[in-house]
C-alpha cells in the first residue's frame, strides 16, 4: 500500500476473520515495532504476543468484555519494562535504579511509539487493529495474566487480524485545531464551537444511527456529544477510579521510588 494510504486509511476493526496470522507476517510486525525511535535505545518496553484461546479468554473480563479479544487471532500488549535493563545494570556492577515515575513514563513512551510502528506495518500488509484503553485502565488484572514481574506495566494493547468488517472513516478535528505554530495558542469560545462543529455533528448522527448507543443516549437524557463523553463514555468516578488502580500498580511494579 502507498504510505499516505495507511495513514489516512485507519480505522478500528474489532470483527476478524477466522484466519491465522503467518508467523513470517506477525515477525515482520515487530520487527517493525522494534525500529521505532527509543530513549536513549534503552528499549525500555517489551511486547507480549497472546494467541492462546484459554488465555484470550482469561483477558476477556480485564479488557472490558470487549468481543475482539476473544474473537482476533492476536492479541498484542506493549509493555513499559525496566525489568529487562536493571537487570542488565546489575550484572555490570552500575547503579541500579529506573524506578521512578519517570522512567516510567519513559517506558511509556517508548512501548507506545513501538505499539504505532507495528499497526503501521499490520495496516501496511492488510491487517486490521483495534487499540483497547482497557490495558492501561485494568492494568494490574492484566499484568497478573500476562505474569508481569516488577518494574514491568502494560500499556497499549491490541487485537489483531484480519478483517471482516470495513467501518467507515472516523471523524477527526481539523488540522488548524490541533498544530500550533511556534508558540501555544489558547482557543477562544468561538475558536472551540467553530472547532467542534462538524465533531459535534458527526459524532452525534454514529450515535443516533446505532440502537444500542441510541437508546443509552435516551435513556441517559443525553443532549449533545459533550454529555456522552463525560456522562456515558468517561465519567468523572471512572477516571478517578482507573487513575487510583495505575497508581497502585505503579507503586506495587516498583515505579514510584521517591529516593
Amino acid at each position: 500500500m502507498e504510505f499516505n494510504d495507511v495513514i489516512n486509511g485507519h480505522r478500528s476493526i474489532r470483527e476478524y476473520e477466522d484466519r491465522e496470522v503467518g508467523q513470517d507476517l506477525l515477525g515482520q510486525i515487530l520487527e517493525a515495532g522494534i525500529r521505532a525511535s527509543s530513549s536513549g535505545n534503552m528499549q525500555s518496553y517489551s511486547i507480549i504476543v497472546t494467541r492462546d484461546q484459554e488465555l484470550k479468554n482469561k483477558l476477556y473480563a480485564a479488557h472490558m468484555e470487549q468481543s475482539m479479544v476473544v474473537d482476533a487471532p492476536v492479541l498484542l500488549t506493549f509493555c513499559a519494562d525496566f525489568n529487562r535493563m536493571r537487570k542488565w545494570l546489575a550484572l555490570h556492577d552500575a547503579p541500579v535504579h529506573f524506578d521512578n515515575f519517570m522512567s516510567f513514563m519513559i517506558g511509556a513512551i517508548d512501548a507506545t511509539l513501538a505499539s504505532q510502528n507495528c499497526a503501521l506495518a499490520a495496516e501496511n500488509a492488510g491487517l486490521g487493529i483495534c487499540y483497547m484503553g482497557s490495558t492501561l485502565a485494568n492494568c494490574d488484572q492484566i499484568g497478573k495474566l500476562l505474569n508481569l514481574p516488577p518494574n514491568v506495566v502494560p500499556v497499549v494493547g491490541y487485537s489483531l487480524g484480519y478483517p471482516a468488517e470495513n467501518p467507515p472513516l472516523r471523524d477527526r478535528l481539523p488540522k488548524r485545531a490541533l498544530v500550533h505554530e511556534e508558540q501555544y495558542r489558547d482557543y477562544s469560545d468561538e475558536d472551540i464551537l467553530d472547532l467542534y462543529s462538524e465533531r459535534n455533528e458527526k459524532g452525534w448522527k454514529r450515535y443516533m444511527d446505532i440502537p444500542e448507543l441510541k437508546e443509552m443516549t435516551e435513556r441517559l437524557g443525553l443532549q449533545n456529544l459533550a454529555q456522552i463523553y463525560t456522562r456515558a463514555k468517561y465519567t468523572k468516578e471512572s477516571h478517578l477510579e482507573f487513575s487510583q488502580t495505575v497508581l497502585n500498580y505503579l507503586e506495587s511494579q516498583n515505579f514510584m521510588k521517591n529516593s
